[in-house]
Parts: C-alpha cells; sequence; structure tokens
C-alpha cells in the first residue's frame, strides 16, 4: 500500500474494522431485496508523513450520490456553532461585500446562509444534488462538482478567486488530498485565508472514537499531518484552534506560503507539542489502538444480550454513519435494535447499511415507551438528551457506547 501523500510504502496498522458498507449507503425498502458492498474496513500510518489513511476505499460518485441522506441543518448545535464562526471570521478578516467566500462541500447551505445573510457574495461547492438543491432553495449558488485543481481553474480563468476557503469536514472525505489542496492554493487570493474544521486525530486515540472511522473518510488528521501535506500544496499553517464538535476538532487557518503575511499563532507550538507529546510521530505507537476496538464491541453484545434477556426494550437515535460504524463492527441487527430515529428528511424511510435496522421518524419512541434509547452520534449527545426529556416521563434511560459503556 502507497501512502496517498507522500507515496510512501505504508505498513504499519493502524485500526481493523472487518468489513461494511459505505456508511452513508442508506438502503430503500426496494434495495433490501438486493446484495450490498461491503469492504474491508482498515486504517495505516503513514511512517514518513504520519497520515493515518483507510487500505481500501470506494470511488467518490459511489458514495456521494444524488440523493445523499446527510443534511448538515438538522443539528441545532451545528447551525449555532457555524453562525458563530461565520460572525467571528467576517470580522477578523474584514470582509465585505466586494469579498467572495467559498465553501467547499456546503452540504444544504448550512453555513453560506449566513454569510448571505451578512450580504457577503459567496458560492458553494457540493457534488450532491439533493443537497445542493436545499441549498439554491435558500438562495444561495452552488456548483454541483468535486473540488480540485480542475474546478479551481475554471474558476481562476472567471476572475474569481476567494478572500476566504472555508471546508468543514471535509478535509477527511477527500481521496486525493494533494489535488484538493493544490486547488485550494490555486483559488485562493494573494491574501485569502482557508480554514478546515476536521475530528482531530490525538481525540479520536484519546477517546476510543473508532467509530469515526468509515469509508466515506479516507484521512484521520493531526496538525502534524495537515501542517506537512499543506506544505506541499504552497499553503502554510499559521492559526488552530481547538474545538468541541465532533467528539474534538481542529480549526486550522492557512495562507498562501508565497504571499501570505499572517504571522504564525502561538497555538500552533502549542498544539505540535502536544501531539509529539502524545507520540503521534511516533509510527510505532499507532500499533496501540486496536484493542480498545473489541473491548467497545463485547460491552455492547453484552449489554444488548442483558436487555433482551429481561425483555427490555431498546431503540436507538440519529441515523449516523458514526452508528453504522459501531453496528456494523458489532454484528447488531434489527433482532436487537428494531429501529433507529432520525430528523433527516434524506434517512427516514429508508434502512441502515448493513445493519439493515429502519430508520423512523420520533414519533415512534412516543408510541413505543422504549427503556433504553442509544444515542448514536454520542458528539451531540446533549443535544439529543434535551430533545428527548420526555422519555423519562416513563422511566426511559440514554446509553452510549463510546468511549465506553455509559447508562444514565
Amino acid at each position: 500500500m502507497k501512502c496517498r501523500h507522500c507515496n510512501s510504502e505504508v505498513t504499519q496498522p493502524f485500526c481493523d474494522l472487518a468489513c461494511s458498507p459505505p456508511s452513508n449507503a442508506y438502503l430503500s425498502d426496494e434495495q433490501l431485496d438486493a446484495a450490498e458492498i461491503w469492504a474491508p474496513l482498515r486504517t495505516y500510518v503513514c511512517g514518513k508523513c504520519f497520515l493515518v489513511q483507510t487500505q481500501d476505499f470506494h470511488v467518490p460518485d459511489e458514495l456521494f450520490v444524488t440523493d445523499y441522506g446527510y443534511f448538515s441543518a438538522t443539528s441545532a448545535s451545528w447551525l449555532k456553532h457555524c453562525e458563530a464562526y461565520v460572525n467571528m471570521i467576517s470580522q477578523r478578516l474584514e470582509l465585505d461585500a466586494s469579498s467572495l467566500v467559498v465553501e467547499l462541500a456546503s452540504n444544504d447551505g448550512y453555513l453560506l446562509q449566513y454569510v448571505k445573510e451578512l450580504g457577503i457574495p459567496c458560492l458553494g461547492v457540493e457534488p450532491t444534488q439533493s443537497t445542493a438543491e436545499a441549498a439554491r432553495a435558500k438562495g444561495i449558488e452552488v456548483i454541483s462538482d468535486f473540488f480540485g485543481t480542475k474546478l479551481a481553474g475554471q474558476l481562476v480563468e472567471q476572475g474569481r478567486q476567494a478572500d476566504l476557503i472555508i471546508g468543514n469536514n471535509v478535509l477527511a472525505h477527500v481521496p486525493d488530498i494533494n489535488d484538493f489542496l493544490k486547488g485550494v492554493t490555486q483559488l485562493l487570493a494573494e491574501d485569502g485565508v482557508a480554514t478546515f474544521e476536521f475530528p482531530h486525530l490525538l481525540q479520536l486515540i484519546k477517546f476510543n472514537q473508532f467509530d469515526t472511522i468509515y469509508h466515506e473518510h479516507y484521512s484521520y488528521l493531526s496538525l502534524l499531518a495537515v501542517e506537512t501535506i499543506s506544505r506541499a500544496a504552497g499553503l502554510t499553517v499559521f492559526d488552530v484552534e481547538k474545538l468541541t464538535t465532533h467528539g474534538g476538532s481542529l480549526r486550522v487557518y492557512l495562507q498562501r506560503s508565497d504571499t501570505g503575511q499572517r504571522p504564525q499563532g502561538p497555538n500552533v507550538p502549542v498544539l505540535q507539542k502536544e501531539e509529539l507529546d502524545a507520540g503521534l510521530a511516533d509510527v510505532a505507537s499507532y500499533g496501540k489502538f486496536q484493542s480498545v476496538t473489541s473491548d467497545i464491541k463485547f460491552d455492547l453484545l453484552e449489554f444488548l444480550l442483558e436487555q433482551r434477556q429481561a425483555g427490555k426494550k431498546v431503540a436507538a437515535y440519529g441515523a449516523a454513519a458514526k452508528g453504522n460504524t459501531l453496528l456494523n463492527f458489532s454484528g447488531v441487527r434489527s433482532d436487537m435494535i428494531p429501529y433507529v430515529v432520525d430528523r433527516s428528511p434524506g434517512k427516514l424511510g429508508r434502512n441502515m447499511p448493513g445493519s439493515r435496522i429502519p430508520i423512523v421518524a420520533e414519533e415512534r419512541i412516543r408510541e413505543d415507551k422504549p427503556d433504553y434509547i442509544i444515542i448514536l452520534p454520542w458528539n451531540i449527545a446533549d443535544e439529543i438528551e434535551t430533545q428527548l426529556a420526555y422519555v423519562r416521563e416513563w422511566g426511559a434511560k440514554f446509553v452510549r457506547a463510546i468511549p465506553e459503556l455509559r447508562v444514565w
């Protein structure tokens, strides 16, 4: 296996989750009579650039299809996070009606709607038609395509260069990360800034977040790896922030290496040292992660079997991709969890990939009155607990499997 960034031979395993289908390949009822595509879900770390990456992956048009089911605007806490970001970054960069903001993987316009409200010209790039149409309905211009040097070159030829490029939870989804970041360099104005948010590999390791590993995530990113890959693409990281989103993320700020004038902020060396102290520059340290995944799987299975034997009802909330990784690795099917509740219109009435558990509306909880509700998107557990506070009326309890089994 060759490294996706530096083409070095990659031999050090990080995490092997056996086989699973693509985590966002939700199934219609008609598709339940057909076979699914399953592929090995293994990750390795490059000993040269320390990029953690999947071994096997599907081509992008198999993963991000026309009726892609994930709509970002379904999470209230995520919308609040994005609105706060837009207000902050527009002031920090002094963006106005003469600026251009480009968001890569703009989804349903969840973020650019706030840019538009400020009167700042903006453009979304989103390959999935269902989410792109939702953004266009909000009056946002969207190009339905995958981003890279080809599209960046076309935009530059049109005289469009970005003062700000935004990429939230997209950098890990890019199969050709080199071409993607070179495209960012092309599209940025001379004094432009790009910000990328992504789940932090260090948090994944510290808090056993193996369920964030799935085929759509080609890379698992540290500041160390992002700096290396960005530098090769002509970009320099000048600032970084820790975020609480997605179980612990980073927001990195980049500028063109040839024209950027912003000095490096104090957070960069602090986080560099934290990663070095945690062993992220020691390839051997990555081999220790595998054992925790099996412990989490068996704890979940033991809990589900105990509740089945006791005659208790168990439901799940949140048809998230991370939930699909957990359920498929654990071998959970509808005989243990009969349904998953979700609010996303793109998922309701469909079935979880692999486990084939039906996805239903929240009314099912009120009707069924389960004894336990497993929160699959644990990163927004507080939001979900508040939303479902009424289940306490009949004594229901919440459950999460990661970073360890917890019932409350």
